[in-house]
Parts: C-alpha cells; sequence; structure tokens
C-alpha cells in the first residue's frame, strides 16, 4: 500500500505541476496555479513530480477536475452532463471557471457553446481560445471530445450509482504507476499515450463499434467548425495546437504502439479532418505537412477503418480531402527545385500527403459503386515455367515476382480492388498531381519500387497519383530490365551448357505470309520456353535489308494486326456501328490461335508498340479479372443494351406484351440461326416482370462470358504469357490498359511541332521549316495518319498525345527530286531542301502514300 500511495501523491505532483490547482491566488511555487510559475513541458514535470515527491514538497488540494472525475466511467459520462458538473461547483468557483475553463480538458458541442456564448457576452474570446489550444494540442484531450451520447445500459447505471471507493483508489493508483513510468519512457507522449491507453481500456465502447464506426460525433464536430472558423483568432487557436500535437501523435504511433491499446484515438484525425481551412496557405508551411506524417504512422488497420468512414461521406467531402492533400503536394513540389541529386521522394511532406490520400482514394473507391462478385476465374492451369528456372535458381536469379504481382496492403486489408469500382465518388483524374509527374525522376523512383526498402519511398506504390505518362515510363524500364536481365540469363546458360547464343526473341517473316510464319514461329517459343517471350524482339522481312531498333517492330505489328482483324479469317466480328471487334464464338480457328494473339498483344505492350485495335472496354476489363455484365453491353453491343434497358423499364406487362422466354438466339459463322437456353428448358419460361432482371443479367452473361468463354481464356492465357511477372495490372486501370495498347486517337499536330527538334543544319525558323508544318497542317485526317505512319512506324500517338513524340527533321542534302525517307526506329524525318512549298507538297504526298517496306539508304 505504501508503494500505491506514493505513485498516487506522484500523480498529483504531475497535475499540479501540469494543470495547476485551480485557485488564482495560490501562493504554491511549484503550482501552475501560482502566479510566478513557470510553464514546463510533460517531459520535465514528470522528472520534476519525482523531485518533489522526494522533498516532500507543499502539495496543493486537488485540481476541480480531478475531483469531478473520480473514475474513468464518470469521466465518459461528462459529455452528457457537463453542465451539471459546473452547477455542483461552489459559488466562488463558478466566476473563475467561467473566466478561464482551466478544468475543461475535453469538448463537447454544449461546452464549447457554453464558453462561446460567455465569450460572446463579454466580447472577449481568450477563453475560449485557450481552452480550444489546450484540447486541441492535447492528444488524450482530443480523444476525449465530442463523444457520441450513448445510453446507458442498466449494469453501467448500477456501476455508476454504487461504485466501490476501493476500486476507484486502484484506477487512481493504476493512473499513477504510468506517471512513474515517464521518467523511463522520456518523451512525454509517452506519458500521454500510457494514461489514454488506460484510461480508456475498461471502455467496452470500442468493442461495439463496428469496422467503420468511431465513437466521435462527426456531425457534432462539423457543427462546431462551422461556428467557430469564421472567426479569424479563433482560427489560429486550430493552427497553433495542430503544430504542438502533431509531433507528439507521430511520436505515440512510432514508438508507443498507442492505436492497439486504444482504438478511439483514431478520434483525433477524424476530427483535426473536418477541419475546412486545413488547405489554407497558413497550414501548408508546418501544420499540415507534420499532421500527415503522423497520420502517415498509423497502423495498417487503422488507415483500413478510416478508409471504410470516409467512405460514408459524400462527394463533396471527398474532394475537398483530396484537395488538402493535393494543395499541400503542389505546395511543396512548385516552392523546392527538386531534380535527380534532390529527389522528390526524400521529401517527407510530399511522401506523407501521398500516404494520406491513399487512405482518401481507397474511400473514394469503397464508396462508388462496387462489383464485388463478377469476376473471371483464374487460369486452371498454370502458365509454363521456363526451362531455364534450375539454371537461374544456381546463378542466384531466381525468378522475380514468383508469388504473383504486387498488391497494396491496404488494399488486401480492405478486401477490394480498384478494378472493383465501376464509378467512384469522385472521378480517379482528380487524384493525379501533375506538378508531381513533372520534378519525379522516374528511373530512380522504380529502383526503389524494385527494391522495396523503408528507407526510399516509391510513387509507384500510389499509381492514383501518377498521369499514364508516368506509369508507360515505370513499365517501359520495367519491361527493359527484365530484358536485359533474360538476355545475361542467355549469355550465361550458352556459356555453362555450350549452346548457341540467342539473346533475342527473333522472327524472320515473309511480308506475304506474316500471319504463318509469326504464329507459327510463337507457337513453338510459347510451347518449348514461354521465357524467351521476356526477351527483347528483333524482327526481320525476308528480302529487306532494315535493322530493326524499333521500327521493323511496329510495321510487324501493324501487319499482323490487319491480317488477324480481317473479318474474313473469321476470328473476330466487326461492328459497323461501334467500329469495335469482338470475338468470333463460332470461329473455325483452335484455341491456339486465340493463345497468340494474346502474346501479341502482350509482345506490343512489352515492347513498347502501338496497335491499331478496336476492342470495346469490357475485354480489357475482363484482362484485368473483371467479367462482363450489363452495363458493358452500352459499348460492346448498345442496341442489344438500349433493348434490355427498355425491357426494365416498361411498365406495362412484360409477359402479355412482349411475349419472351429465356430462350435467346445468334447467328453463326453462315449467317444460321442458333438457339440458345439461359435456364433449363428455357423456351418454356417467360419473362415477366418479376424475373426480368434475371432475363437481362443471364443474357448479359451469356453473350459476354459465356458464349466466348474458351476463345477469351485461351486469348488471355497468351497474354499473361508475357505480362505476368510484370506491373502491368497494379499500375493501370482498364481504360489506361486500352490507352497503352492503342495509344491515343487525338492527333494534335501543333504539340508535335513544338516539341520537334532539327539537325542537320535546319533550326526553327528555317524557310523549309516553315512551308514543312504549313504543308502537313494542312492535310486531311488521312494523310495526318499516313504522315505518322511513314515517319514513326504507326498511325497513333503515343501515351500522352502526340507532344510526347520526340521527332527530328534532318537535312538531307540541298533540292532534289529525292523523295524525304525516314528512319522509324528512332522517328527522324529526312527533308531535302526542296526551292518551293509546290514541290516539298508533292514530293512528301508521294512519300507517305506508296511507303513501303525498307531498305539501306
Amino acid at each position: 500500500m505504501k508503494r500505491a500511495a506514493a505513485k498516487h501523491l506522484i500523480e498529483r505532483y504531475y497535475h499540479q505541476l501540469t494543470e495547476g490547482c485551480g485557485n488564482e491566488s495560490c501562493s504554491n511555487s511549484w503550482c501552475a496555479s501560482s502566479a510566478g510559475f513557470t510553464r514546463m513541458d510533460n517531459n520535465a514535470a514528470a522528472v520534476k513530480a519525482l523531485e518533489l515527491y522526494k522533498l516532500n514538497a507543499k502539495l496543493c488540494d486537488p485540481h476541480p477536475s480531478k475531483k469531478v472525475t473520480a473514475s474513468p466511467h464518470l469521466e465518459s459520462n461528462a459529455h452528457s452532463n457537463s453542465g451539471s458538473t459546473n452547477r455542483k461547483l461552489n459559488h466562488k468557483d463558478v466566476h473563475s471557471v467561467r473566466d478561464n475553463f482551466k478544468d475543461v480538458n475535453y469538448l463537447t458541442e454544449e461546452k464549447v457553446y457554453e464558453i462561446l456564448n460567455i465569450c460572446g457576452e463579454k466580447e472577449d474570446y481568450s477563453p475560449l481560445i485557450r481552452v480550444l489550444g489546450r484540447v486541441f494540442s492535447s492528444a488524450e484531450g482530443l480523444v476525449q471530445s465530442f463523444r457520441r451520447s450513448k445510453p446507458h445500459t442498466k449494469e453501467e447505471l448500477k456501476s455508476l450509482q454504487g461504485k466501490d471507493e476501493d476500486k476507484d483508489e486502484d484506477e487512481k493508483e493504476s493512473a499513477a504507476c504510468s506517471t512513474t513510468a515517464m521518467e523511463e519512457d522520456s518523451p512525454a507522449a509517452s506519458s500521454s499515450s500510457s494514461r489514454l491507453g488506460e484510461g480508456s481500456s475498461g471502455d467496452n465502447e470500442v468493442q461495439k463499434l463496428g469496422p467503420d464506426e468511431v465513437s466521435v460525433d462527426i456531425e457534432a464536430v462539423r457543427r462546431v467548425y462551422e461556428r467557430l472558423l469564421s472567426n479569424e483568432k479563433i482560427e489560429a487557436a486550430f493552427l497553433n495546437a495542430l503544430v504542438y500535437l502533431s509531433p507528439n501523435v507521430e511520436c505515440d504511433l512510432t514508438y508507443h504502439n498507442v492505436y492497439s491499446r486504444d482504438p478511439n484515438y483514431l478520434n483525433l484525425f477524424v476530427i483535426v479532418m473536418e477541419n475546412s481551412n486545413l488547405h489554407s496557405p497558413e497550414y501548408l508551411e508546418i501544420a499540415l505537412p507534420q499532421f500527415c506524417k503522423a497520420m502517415s504512422k498509423l497502423p495498417l488497420a487503422a488507415l483500413a477503418k478510416l478508409a471504410r468512414l470516409w467512405s460514408h461521406y459524400s462527394a463533396e467531402q471527398i474532394r475537398r480531402m483530396v484537395e488538402t492533400f493535393q494543395q499541400l503536394i503542389t505546395y511543396k513540389v512548385i516552392s523546392n527545385e527538386f531534380n535527380s541529386r534532390n529527389l522528390v521522394n526524400d521529401d517527407d511532406a510530399v511522401v506523407a500527403s501521398t500516404k494520406c490520400l491513399k487512405i482518401v482514394y481507397y474511400a473514394n473507391v469503397l464508396g462508388g459503386d462496387l462489383d464485388m462478385e463478377h469476376n473471371e476465374d483464374e487460369d486452371e492451369e498454370p502458365l509454363p515455367e521456363s526451362s531455364e528456372l534450375t539454371l537461374q535458381e544456381l546463378l542466384g536469379e531466381e525468378r522475380r515476382n514468383k508469388k504473383g504481382p504486387r498488391v497494396d496492403p491496404l488494399e488486401t486489408e480492405l478486401g477490394i480492388r480498384t478494378n472493383d469500382c465501376r464509378r467512384p465518388l469522385i472521378a480517379f483524374e482528380e487524384f493525379v498531381n501533375e506538378p508531381l509527374n513533372e520534378v519525379l525522376e522516374m528511373d530512380k523512383d522504380y529502383t526503389f519500387f524494385k527494391v522495396e526498402t523503408e528507407n526510399k519511398f516509391s510513387f509507384m506504390t500510389c499509381p492514383f497519383i501518377l498521369n499514364a505518362v508516368t506509369k508507360n515510363l515505370g513499365l517501359y524500364y520495367d519491361n527493359r530490365i527484365r530484358m536485359y536481365s533474360e538476355r545475361r540469363i542467355t549469355v550465361l546458360y550458352s556459356l555453362v551448357q555450350g549452346q548457341q547464343l540467342n539473346p533475342y526473341l527473333r522472327l524472320k517473316v515473309r511480308r506475304d505470309h506474316i500471319i504463318d510464319d509469326a504464329l507459327v514461329r510463337l507457337e513453338m517459343i510459347a510451347m518449348e520456353n514461354p521465357a524467351d517471350l521476356k526477351k527483347q524482339l528483333y524482327v526481320e522481312f525476308e528480302g529487306e535489308q532494315g535493322v530493326d531498333e524499333g521500327g521493323v517492330s511496329k510495321e510487324f505489328f501493324q501487319l499482323v494486326v490487319e491480317e488477324i482483324f480481317n473479318p474474313d479469317i473469321g476470328m473476330f466480328t466487326y461492328d459497323e456501328r461501334t467500329k469495335l471487334f469482338w470475338f468470333n464464338p463460332s470461329s473455325l480457328e483452335n484455341e491456339g490461335q486465340y493463345t497468340l494473339i494474346g502474346i501479341v498483344l502482350g509482345l506490343a505492350i512489352y515492347n513498347n508498340c502501338i496497335l491499331d485495335v478496336h476492342f470495346p472496354m469490357v475485354v480489357y476489363r475482363k484482362l484485368m479479372g473483371k467479367k462482363g455484365t450489363f452495363r458493358d453491353l452500352a459499348d460492346a453491343n448498345p442496341v442489344l443494351y438500349q433493348s434490355l434497358k427498355e425491357l426494365l423499364e416498361y411498365e406495362g406487362s412484360v409477359e402479355d406484351d412482349m411475349m419472351i422466354t429465356f430462350q435467346i438466339s445468334e447467328t453463326d459463322l453462315f449467317g444460321n440461326p442458333l438457339m440458345h437456353d439461359l435456364r433449363e428448358n428455357g423456351d418454356k419460361i417467360p419473362v415477366t416482370n418479376e424475373n426480368r432482371k434475371e432475363f437481362v443479367a443471364q443474357y448479359a452473361e451469356y453473350m459476354l462470358n459465356k458464349s466466348v468463354e474458351k476463345q477469351f481464356k485461351a486469348f488471355r492465357r497468351g497474354f499473361h504469357m508475357v505480362t505476368n511477372e510484370s506491373p502491368l495490372k497494379y499500375l493501370f486501370r482498364p481504360e489506361e490498359i486500352e490507352l497503352l495498347i492503342c495509344g491515343s486517337r487525338n492527333l494534335d499536330f501543333l504539340a508535335l511541332e513544338e516539341t520537334t527538334e532539327y539537325d542537320g543544319g535546319y533550326n526553327r525558323n528555317s524557310r523549309i521549316i516553315k512551308e514543312f508544318w504549313e504543308t502537313v497542317h494542312s492535310f486531311g485526317e488521312d494523310q495526318k495518319r499516313l504522315f505518322l505512319q511513314f515517319t514513326t512506324g504507326t498511325d497513333r500517338a503515343p501515351v500522352g498525345g502526340l507532344g510526347k513524340l520526340k521527332m527530328i527533321i534532318a537535312k538531307n542534302g540541298p533540292d532534289t527530286d529525292r523523295l524525304p525517307t525516314s528512319h522509324t526506329c528512332f522517328n527522324v524525318l529526312l527533308l531535302p531542301e526542296y526551292n518551293n512549298i509546290e514541290k516539298l507538297r508533292e514530293r512528301l504526298l508521294k512519300a507517305i502514300t506508296y511507303a513501303k517496306g525498307f531498305g539501306m539508304l
């Protein structure tokens, strides 16, 4: 008992030093209420309390708040009884309390309004500012503030009425234990977190909260902010308090594991984030960066709970939080000179705010229109392993990502994927920060992404903040490094085994037999050693002298795509209305042919080539693991979509007026009608108002999934043979995959003119260059595409538009009758200096119209 009494006394000394006794005329020099007392931080107060106990120094009467809150239960009950608590104080103390409110250690909505009214009457808001500063700078005070009112159970009422005094003393003694421990744990945050954790450990409210619930009354917090933030002086109190609060919170989370002991600790983040002025300039310098650093230290379970909570917010509230973090990132980026030596990855504020933005991003996904059910089945057979695998292990070159593609831990904790969201609360594009993308050194960032060290942060772990151009660059680095790795392994393999060196994926094809030559060769590689597909592609056209530095591959892919998607072959059907291709369910080709087409699509991405393919978006969604549903028919088959939509909206009797059943018809390759039952004996089951939703869902399921299941699975299998180790799924959404494969359809030649470079004596102001651009801008759409095809090897713009295309125009001698020529591998146009614009136009048009094949200049 002596030890317990000592702990109790030390606790009283500590509170006397930090809070005082409440008596303004106190003469005790070691009391915070005395006039000459010098304020000290919590850490110093803890040490001094121990010294005063040893000296048996004078103790004032306990602070009034200690008398009122005799137990943790009474403390939690004080939210609803704060008014009666004040009435219990004797008459002499009333004016002192109302003047200073020193006994207010946490806030409720009623208490704020009470203080606000008193201050309004006196036209002096300094007492309210002091209270806000004290509570909002204290993690313990803020966690206890603005709690939701909860009706007490009978057991709780009995415990409040007849609490054993001995148990009260034991609780005080346990609280005193935490005070003496402060000498061992020197940071001040240790004391607050210990007391906070123990004070809340007996609160059963935590266990009763749902996974997306917190004990704070969010609506009350919003009302309080709305009333207080209109006053500039009061707003400054929030700003200053946040500066003091954040470092202690960061310390609590980093070193004291406070959230695991008291999940209510999350309340303070909820309360602070409701401040609608966080994005204002005053917060951007110190307060908000420090708070973001603290929030980024939250454990995974807490981050997931915040995301679930915020997913119930409105789109405007989500947008406000996004703008807050984006404003901070942009401010830090433009106010610093980031480069290869001063990386943006090393800026703590930018990194922390990006991590916080990730929470809001997943809240945006969770709060959107989710489709968690329609997932594609995984491939039944595993992808074939390389025959070099054993040697790779011997050489210490175990294949990367053997466990599969990377998955974000928060995504796993929440049990969702970005692709599960059909329509988020706010557009995904609002999460992209363009200034950050401009200063990001992607080669360094990719290195951090692959190494996965705790010391270096990679923005590729937060792909939502990156635009498609930046992500494409990251994918390019990944593909190139994998190519070099395969090349190195091949060299080592040839040294060990004595086999012929073959570091490239070589395809030698005849232009007039390109499908037979290419697909047969790819089929052999896929069967014998799929790892060869990860080598750099090298294409050679038989009888032509072109050396493949990229341009020959571009033409190869274009010719293959033209042949494969020719409707006469019958592998794909073409819709004249939508200009889109779809898998032919009655194709006579075997599954292997579709596998090879998937390989070609994967090779195009892997070798950074753009394809002129026209699939509906549902194909890319299916490649990313989601099945097609009714809403996907909107672009895949708009006529059928509109018919089914009208069926769903029909107000009359579907059975009597439409007389349709669960049997549908389609046509085969030769135009013959085929019948299919959506349900067993479907021809005998009428579609009614009650079952029409089921009919529509099964119709869409059949058209987009079941009818082409064999063809699509083979196609997907081929695609994954090339991309299975790539971060493709991790980085890109389905609409970005389409952009990656097909490029941009918008041809902005003004942007191309701005970024074009000149060589060989030409410059932007040369006569021939001005006439050249005047000629090109006068071309029609088809002629512009022919020019791009002639110069770059593809008629599509790369990801990001033509402004991202690095084209060079070089001088190729004086005036001559020779045609312009090009190096498609390097996007170089060799242009003679023609005498006049008419000759330039005639020569250029002839070159781009009749160009075909490769030769040596």
